[in-house]
């Protein structure tokens, strides 16, 4: 059976409810790139110091964003099967700015690397995104 151009047509980022609360802003959006922003204000831990939790959830969803764009190129969608990040220095203001890209654009299995930097420019974190690419059910 032949896939429908309206099923590989790109999709296109809507943002959850979470990406919300997070006040995450899609700045660009492609298969090959999505870069997105998010405030340090609302995210922080106890000691008022950027949350890694809220930092990997941000860079879970640009990764799997892309992911996803690629995948309906395919007519498929995808599900996360691995996320690790490394967490090099904290923040307690500005925004911060993450851009995924892909490492490995299969068939049947993507790789994103995500890098998340501050204001200045300085990495805040780097992560890394595995989706398994599946039949849409």
């Amino acid at each position: 059976m032949a896939v429908s151009d309206e099923a590989t047509k790109p999709w296109t980022i809507t943002l959850g409810a979470l990406d919300e609360k997070l006040g995450i802003r899609v700045l660009e959006q492609s298969p090959q790139r999505v870069v997105a922003t998010m405030p340090v204000a609302g995210n922080t831990q106890s000691l008022g110091r950027l949350h890694g939790g809220a930092t990997a959830a941000f860079a879970e969803a640009l990764g799997s964003w892309c992911a996803l764009i690629h995948a309906s190129t395919l007519g498929k969608v995808c599900a996360g099967v691995d996320l690790n990040i490394t967490h090099h220095r904290g923040a307690t203001d500005g925004i911060l700015t993450g851009t995924a890209s892909p490492v490995h654009l299969g068939r049947t299995i993507t790789s994103h690397e995500i890098v998340v930097t501050d204001e200045q420019g300085r990495r805040i974190c780097t992560a890394r995104i595995t989706n398994q690419l599946i039949e849409p059910r």
